[in-house]
């Protein structure tokens, strides 16, 4: 199997948040599988979620920098919820090993809105935007692809959301 980033990039769709997702994630596997190495196939395959963070593996640059941002916010929206319970945070929160700028702002003046589904949803435009700041510089390679199916992730969940179980997904979300 050849590499044949550039063709492959460029032949998928630009995602935009807050689009239906162009195809799902076990597509896009599909149509990486067909160009990219087995090696770079597995990667992305593998891509790790919330649940496996912790989980001690070699891991590419950008996916560490993934992680860290998005345990760095997770860990923010605990700080937030745990305080409004009255309930020790200690428990919950997670090593990140972010060192970027502060996610307290973001996710405070989130939370002023109330909404449940709102606040969700900018909690994933942070989480695009960081996306989006990962993929600079980086046009026909595999770590354009990373973040390309993590946007497609995030797009997938929300076309979920809207879905007739919408509530149930967005329920068990919010208590992971």
């Amino acid at each position: 199997m050849a590499d044949f980033y550039p063709y492959l990039i460029a032949s998928l769709p630009m995602l935009h948040f807050g689009m239906k997702p162009p195809f799902s994630f076990d597509r896009f596997l599909e149509i990486c599988r067909q160009f990219i190495p087995e090696k770079d196939f597995q990667l992305l395959r593998t891509l790790p979620q919330p649940e496996e963070y912790s989980k001690k593996a070699k891991r590419s640059l950008i996916i560490q920098k993934w992680i860290q941002f998005d345990t760095a916010l997770r860990n923010e929206v605990v700080k937030i919820r745990s305080h409004k319970k009255h309930v020790d945070p200690a428990a919950y929160l997670r090593p990140e090993g972010y060192s970027g700028s502060s996610l307290a702002p973001v996710v405070s003046t989130m939370n002023i809105n109330g909404s449940i589904l709102d606040n969700e949803k900018s909690l994933d435009e942070t989480r695009w935007k960081l996306l989006d700041e990962l993929a600079t510089s980086h046009y026909f390679d595999l770590d354009l692809l990373i973040t390309y199916a993590y946007k497609l992730l995030i797009l997938q969940r929300w076309e979920n959301i809207r879905s007739a179980e919408g509530t149930i997904l967005l329920e068990e979300a919010i208590q992971q």
